[in-house]
């Protein structure tokens, strides 16, 4: 008999009859005549009651053995549950011991610190919280992929070993061979020249826009930036459209309607696992969700966000200044204090973007934005590209950039350029929203920060 997924068992509205589950034992409890397994199989949040009778068909080799983590099979016909906060339960006929559990099994039926869990990342997804956080995770990729879909983006791969910073910062990580000796002696590199893990896939993803018009990238990208806040990790994934024919205004139309889209889903398609987190890690987290998809973005420029910020009385700890970027507390009086609904800020001084942002006419500012949701503060960067040759040459210049370097960049610009735009989504910045987990580790299974990349 195949097996069944408890998922699928506890959404049915009358008893599937008999079926086959396989999962883990989370608790088990033993009477004279009988034991009730609790046991999961990742597919919910949810556990399947297991009662076996001590007569049933490996009773003595699997259920007496059977403790917390160890992997059973069961078969049985699942019944209308006489326990509280359960439809169904599962009539053993059958119990398989599949995988027994040292007794040392860490994971036991009490509460664990993030930290004690982050340091057993192969077990953590078994717990709670961490199979509702990357259940999430899963279904998020595939909204976003739905969303672009459905607008008809085409999904390119862009490389993750590159020889350009597309941010111009140098936090990047070198690629060498793994002795390491081309870096050591000025030996030739192995790629011919040095090259980089990528920290964005925007350059490239602007060649396939000029050809194919509006398209994304979704994929890791890494920053050799030694951080330790619960906002940076060194390796994390990357959502880029980028449109051509598209200037700044139609740029956060889509950023703002891809964030309501996956807000919506989640809220949709992941109830149980949201309400778990909202119970047990942000109880505000679903009526903030729900104000996000159900209120209309703000928008308001730098300029007049500075002003409004050096205005309100409040007390930052950091400066607000025009020149500076908004921080983090800025960024969330905006949108949970003053607004009191996502706003995205636009036309940011030139002096603090990239070079590849548009220059706005005033000579002062660029064509760029940041959306900010409340709870996380910026969530999408993004901005209308300089399309102008001229303009794009001085740019490379002033942040002190090497032209050779772009030459394949500035030839979009030579042959047929038109306005384009774009931004980038931080997969885990969207996950630490949408499941109201405060630091970036615990929304990735295997998280790589300084100091720290085990497994």
């Amino acid at each position: 008999m195949a097996r069944t997924r408890i998922a699928e068992i506890l959404k049915q509205d009358t008893p599937p009859g008999t079926v086959t589950v396989m999962g883990w034992v989370r608790t088990k409890r033993e009477a004279k005549s009988f034991s009730f397994l609790e046991i999961n199989d990742g597919s919910c949040l949810a556990n399947l009651q297991v009662v076996a009778d001590r007569g049933v068909s490996g009773y003595d080799e699997s259920v007496v053995a059977a403790r917390t983590g160890a992997s059973v099979k069961v078969e049985g016909t699942v019944v209308p549950s006489q326990g509280q906060g359960q439809r169904w339960e599962l009539q053993a006929t059958k119990v398989e011991l599949l995988g027994a559990a040292a007794e040392d099994y860490p994971l036991q039926k009490k509460g664990h610190s993030m930290e004690f869990l982050r340091g057993i990342s192969h077990l953590r997804p078994r717990s709670n919280l961490f199979g509702a956080v990357f259940r999430m995770r899963s279904r998020m990729a595939y909204a976003i992929h739905r969303f672009f879909q459905e607008r008809g983006f085409v999904y390119v791969h862009t490389p993750i070993i590159t020889g350009s910073d597309c941010e111009g910062a140098g936090e990047m990580f070198r690629v060498v061979t793994m002795d390491g000796e081309a870096a050591k002696s000025g030996a030739e590199e192995f790629f011919g020249k040095p090259t980089y893990l990528t920290v964005s896939g925007q350059l490239e993803g602007e060649t396939f826009a000029s050809a194919l018009s509006d398209i994304y990238t979704f994929g890791p990208t890494f920053r050799a930036e030694n951080s330790h806040t619960s906002r940076h990790a060194s390796e994390f994934w990357m959502i880029e459209p980028e449109m051509a024919f598209c200037d700044l205004a139609g740029d956060m139309d889509l950023a703002e309607e891809m964030i309501r889209h996956l807000v919506s889903d989640a809220l949709e398609s992941c109830a149980e696992d949201l309400a778990f987190c909202n119970q047990f890690v942000d109880k505000g987290l679903v009526e903030r969700l729900q104000l996000v998809r159900d209120q209309a973005f703000e928008r308001i420029s730098y300029t007049d966000a500075v002003e409004l910020l050096r205005a309100s009385g409040e007390t930052f700890e950091y400066p607000v200044e025009y020149g500076l970027n908004l921080q983090s507390e800025h960024e969330r009086y905006l949108t949970e204090k003053h607004f009191r609904r996502p706003t995205t800020v636009y036309d940011y001084p030139k002096e603090i973007k990239p070079f590849y942002m548009r220059r706005n006419d005033d000579g002062k500012t660029v064509a760029a934005m940041d959306l900010l949701v409340p709870g996380i503060g910026e969530i999408v960067g993004g901005s209308q590209r300089e399309e102008r040759l001229e303009v794009l040459r001085a740019n490379l210049a002033e942040h002190g950039l090497e032209e050779s370097h772009y030459d394949w960049y500035l030839d979009l610009r030579r042959y047929g350029t038109v306005p384009h735009a774009g931004f980038g989504l931080g997969f885990e910045r969207l996950l630490m929203f949408v499941t109201g987990v405060a630091n970036i580790r615990d929304v990735i299974p295997f998280p790589r920060t300084p100091g720290a990349a085990g497994f």
